[in-house]
C-alpha cells in the first residue's frame, strides 16, 4: 500500500475509495497543500439520487474532511444531452419542468455529508445549464470541439459498448462526453477547479477534460475515479426487488435504508463500514474480525451509522428499534413502512397477490404467487397458502391495519385511509 503525503488520499486509499488516478503524485501534492479544489456532477435523471451517488458523495465528504474544497455540479444542463455511459438505449428526453423538478428534489441531500458556506474548504453548488444553455452552436464547434479527436471519441466505453452491440447511439448521446469535458474546463476558470471525481465508468469522459483543459490552457487538471460497487457474490450494488436504494427519504424509508444495510453479505460488511460510515478504521478493523453469528451486531452497527449519516442519529435509532422490536419481540411496529389504500377497496376485497404488489414488496402478481409457493409470504404473521385468499376490514389487528411479511425482514403495513 503506497503511502501519501496528503490525508486525503490515504484515507481514500485506506477505506477502499480509489480505483484509477490520472497523476497521483501530483494530486497529492495539491490535497496535501489544501489545493485539491475537486467536483462530481450528478445529472438530475429522477427525483432522488441512489447509493451509486452516495459513494462519490462520500468521497467529497474525505475530500472536506481533509481541508480541500469540494464542488456539487448539478447536471441542469447535461441531463438535457443525457449521459450514454453504462446505457444499452438512448435515454428518455426530460423536458426541462422535470429536470427542474429533480433538480430542486435532490438538492438537500448534499447537506447530509458536506457544509457548505464561503469558508475556504466549504463546499459550494454550481449548475451547468448556466454555462452549457448559453453556450453558441458555431462558437461551441470553433473553440471546443476543435480539440476532441472523432476516432478517439469511438474507442470510449459508452461508446464503443453501444455500437459493438449495434445499438443505436443518438448524436445528441455522442455529444455528451464533450459536454462533461467543457464543464471541467469551465469549472477550472472558475473556481480554480483541479479535479473530477467519478465512478469508474466516468474514467473516459473525465479523462477528456483532462485532456480538454491542457489543450485550451488552464492549469493541469487531474481524475480519480472509485470503484463499480459489487457485493461480494459479484452482484451489482443498490437494487432491491423493490428497485433502486434511493437516498430521499420520501422515495426509500430511513427504516428500509436501514434494513438494506442490516441484509448486508457477511463478506461485505468490513467494505461496507469503511466506504458508507465514518468510523474510524480501528473500530472497523474490531468489527468485520468478528465471526459466527456475532457479524450481526456488526450489520447492525453498519446499519445504524450509514442510515444515521444521511437521515439523521434520531431515524436511524428510531429504525434499529423497530427492527428490534418487530424480529426480537415480534411486536407490531407503528413505524413500519405504511402504504395506504381506499377503505372502499379493503371493503369489497382486496386480492392478496395485488396488496404484496401494492405494497412493493413484490414486483408482480407472478412473483407474489411463487413466493406463496414457497411459503414466503405472511399476514399478520401467519403464512399465505391461497394465492385467492381476498384481504377485508377482518384482517384489521387492533392498530387498524395488516401486516405483510416478505421473508422474515421485509414488512409493510396496510391501512385502510
Amino acid at each position: 500500500m503506497t503511502a501519501f503525503k496528503s490525508d486525503f488520499l490515504n484515507t481514500l486509499q485506506e477505506r477502499g475509495f480509489i480505483h484509477q488516478c490520472s497523476d497521483f503524485e501530483g494530486l497529492d501534492a495539491l490535497a496535501a497543500k489544501g489545493e485539491a479544489t475537486a467536483y462530481v456532477g450528478y445529472d438530475c435523471t429522477a427525483r432522488s439520487l441512489h447509493i451509486g451517488n452516495y459513494l462519490t458523495m462520500m468521497m467529497l465528504h474525505w475530500l472536506q474532511q481533509s481541508g480541500n474544497k469540494p464542488i456539487t455540479l448539478m447536471g441542469g444542463g447535461t441531463t438535457m444531452v443525457g449521459d450514454p455511459s453504462g446505457k444499452d438505449e438512448t435515454r428518455a428526453i426530460r423536458t426541462i419542468a422535470e429536470i427542474e423538478s429533480n433538480k430542486e428534489s435532490i438538492r438537500g441531500v448534499f447537506a447530509k455529508v458536506l457544509k457548505y458556506g464561503d469558508g475556504k474548504s466549504d463546499a459550494i453548488m454550481l449548475d451547468n445549464a448556466e454555462w452549457l444553455t448559453k453556450l453558441n452552436w458555431i462558437e461551441m464547434l470553433r473553440d471546443v470541439g476543435r480539440h476532441f479527436s472523432v476516432n478517439r471519441m469511438l474507442t470510449m466505453d459508452s461508446v464503443r459498448l453501444r455500437l459493438e452491440r449495434e445499438q443505436e447511439m443518438s448524436f445528441i448521446e455522442f455529444n455528451y462526453m464533450v459536454c462533461q469535458a467543457y464543464d471541467f474546463v469551465e469549472l477550472a476558470k472558475r473556481t480554480g477547479c483541479k479535479l473530477q471525481m467519478g465512478g469508474s465508468d466516468q474514467w473516459g469522459n473525465i479523462i477528456m477534460g483532462v485532456d480538454l483543459g491542457r489543450r485550451m490552457g488552464t492549469h493541469q487538471l487531474f481524475a480519480l475515479t472509485t470503484p463499480l460497487l459489487t457485493t461480494a457474490s459479484g452482484a451489482k450494488m443498490g437494487k432491491t426487488a423493490q428497485g433502486a436504494v434511493w437516498l430521499n427519504a420520501d422515495q426509500f424509508s430511513p427504516y428500509d435504508f436501514w434494513q438494506y444495510w442490516r441484509n448486508t453479505e457477511d463478506a461485505d460488511v468490513g467494505k461496507f463500514l469503511k466506504l458508507f460510515t465514518t468510523l474510524p478504521i480501528a473500530e472497523i478493523k474490531k468489527l468485520e474480525a468478528l465471526g459466527g453469528s456475532e457479524i450481526n451486531e456488526a450489520k447492525k452497527v453498519l446499519a445504524t451509522e450509514a442510515t444515521a449519516l444521511l437521515h439523521g442519529r434520531d431515524a436511524a435509532n428510531e429504525a434499529a428499534e423497530t427492527a428490534r422490536r418487530t424480529f426480537e419481540e415480534g411486536a407490531l411496529a407503528e413505524s413500519l413502512p405504511t402504504v395506504e389504500i381506499p377503505r372502499g377497496e379493503l371493503e369489497a376485497g382486496l386480492g392478496v397477490l395485488n396488496a404484496f404488489v401494492k405494497a412493493g414488496l413484490v414486483a408482480s402478481n407472478g412473483e407474489a404467487r411463487r413466493q406463496i409457493k414457497g411459503g414466503g409470504l405472511r399476514v399478520n404473521d401467519i403464512a399465505v397458502t391461497d394465492e385467492k385468499l381476498a384481504l377485508s376490514p377482518a384482517n384489521l389487528t387492533p392498530e387498524g391495519v395488516i401486516k405483510l411479511s416478505f421473508g422474515k425482514k421485509k414488512h409493510v403495513l396496510i391501512r385502510p385511509a
